[in-house]
């Protein structure tokens, strides 16, 4: 009987999941940081001065050509500026790669402290933290 009763319930939970889109990926981030990019150089930066563009690198590996990565990034203690303001985001469809993620402005970014929280199909994967001085 507990038997018949366990598959039973396996049953109900694989057609629960299927029933409400359960997708798995193996696609995850080995590694990303903050740079400059100097001649085509990266350079690993923990903070930028008031001019520079940010820039996020990404390595992504295991991933599907149809990942998306996005990067959400965010003033997290910043003058003038309410806790956690989302800045902007920006999407990537891509496989296994290094993806960038570039943001400018066109005036002076405000001092403080600034993060990139990056997700993979929806879901967060990391964060990455930098100051602008």
């Amino acid at each position: 009987m507990n038997k018949k009763y366990a598959f039973l319930m396996i049953m109900v939970l694989m057609v629960f999941s299927l029933a409400c889109g359960f997708s798995f990926s193996t696609a995850k981030i080995n590694n990303a940081y903050m740079a400059r990019d100097i001649d085509g150089v990266l350079e690993q930066v923990d903070g930028y001065s008031q001019d520079e563009v940010l820039l996020c690198v990404v390595d992504l590996s295991n991933a599907p050509d149809d990942t998306v990565v996005t990067a959400s990034w965010y003033a997290v203690n910043v003058e003038d500026t309410e806790p956690n303001f989302l800045i902007d985001q920006a999407s990537i469809t891509s496989g296994s790669n290094q993806l960038f993620f570039d943001l400018s402005n066109n005036i002076l970014w405000p001092r403080g402290s600034y993060r990139v929280d990056l997700s993979i199909n929806e879901e967060f994967a990391q964060s990455v933290e930098f100051l602008i001085q």
